[in-house]
């Protein structure tokens, strides 16, 4: 038998757990890499099947002939010999009609083998006998769609699996992680409460232990700049260390498989509406806290670039394509900006209850 988990934060980056695992199963060392490598294998079918699509759907509803870039780097997939590996394919579209920049990349690293910084890391959050030198595998799929219009919001969202063959445990173990989120510039309530309960009926139609509001609320906790006590956008979903059982599987697809639908009718709806420059010049400051999280809170981010060589091309690839400070930004009392920056320091409940 198999213990499968599920795991952390952005990117690969270590997490504190949210959630205590609740079992695990010991196996004997020949049945160690067949159930656990089909999960593994499966997903990266279906993130690689999720990347074609979204690439499609993406270039079909910006509308301005622009087409994703393909930079497949390192050793992929198709290159696999049954040793370690580790590459991907990063997908950019610039200056499109609506995204001005969107990124939509595919990670994967096959039987590396745990340094013990990412060991003691995976020990201080669960309770299991981690060591390094263990072998495992991951595999992630990101998008960051920035728009070009300041009345459409950015829009992130990413699902991986990451998983441990231990030899003290004789158990291979895997975790989940993933959600989706949206960050405003000029706040249509309709639109954010479209995106949450899109998310919301989504986990409602899985078992109890994928809440909403559970999930909701680790978003809103982990999207949070201190420093400025603001949280970076209305938020969604997130969800780290969730316990690998089919029902968590077809969540995390489920999760995936809403990702356009949940943008493309705020699209649509706003694609259209005319902003001044003022308006545009309020969406590069807001840019500018998004950046600010990016590099000093976001956990990928930040283990990406302390990484020994770093790529950091890929590291990047999320930050929006033109940004700016002002020191000491005036915000006129009432004012829809203001609006909109009272809510990011005092989250609501977007979610209606149909």
């Amino acid at each position: 038998m198999i213990a499968l988990f599920f795991s952390s934060a952005s990117s690969f980056a270590p997490t504190q757990s949210h959630r205590k695992v609740s079992y695990r199963q010991e196996q004997a060392s020949s049945e160690k890499s067949s159930d656990g490598s089909s999960v593994f294998t499966d997903f990266v079918e279906f993130l690689k099947e999720t990347q074609a699509s979204i690439i499609e759907q993406v270039e079909e509803l910006d509308g301005g002939g622009e087409k994703f870039s393909n930079d497949k780097w390192g050793v992929f997939e198709d290159d696999f010999d049954g040793g370690s590996l580790s590459g991907g394919m990063t997908r950019v579209i610039q200056g499109g009609d609506i995204v001005e920049k969107g990124a939509c990349s595919l990670t994967l690293i096959r039987r590396g083998i745990l340094s013990a910084e990412r060991a003691a890391a995976i020990r201080s959050r669960q309770d299991l006998n981690i060591q390094p030198g263990d072998v495992y595998s991951a595999a992630a799929l990101s998008i960051v769609l920035h728009s070009r219009s300041p009345m459409i919001p950015t829009f992130r969202s990413d699902v991986r699996i990451f998983l441990v063959e231990s030899e003290s445990e004789k158990a291979t173990m895997a975790w989940f992680g993933g959600g989706a989120d949206l960050t405003p510039y000029f706040l249509f309530d309709e639109d954010v409460t479209f995106f949450h309960n899109m998310y919301r009926d989504l986990c409602a139609h899985n078992p109890e232990e994928f809440s909403y509001e559970a999930l909701k609320k680790h978003c809103d906790d982990y999207f949070y700049l201190p420093a400025r006590s603001e949280h970076r956008g209305t938020g969604g979903i997130f969800f780290d260390d969730m316990e690998a059982t089919p029902e968590a599987m077809n969540f995390v697809k489920g999760v995936a498989e809403s990702w356009v639908p949940s943008w493309r009718p705020i699209v649509e709806k706003r694609r259209k509406t005319k902003f001044t420059q003022q308006q545009k010049q309020w969406q590069l400051l807001r840019r500018g806290r998004y950046l600010e999280f990016n590099l000093l809170y976001d956990r990928g981010v930040k283990f990406g670039l302390a990484n020994a060589n770093p790529r950091v091309e890929g590291v990047m690839v999320s930050a929006p394509p033109l940004i700016a400070w002002e020191y000491n930004h005036d915000i006129k009392d009432g004012s829809e900006e203001a609006r909109l920056v009272a809510i990011l320091k005092k989250p609501k409940d977007w979610a209606t209850t149909e």
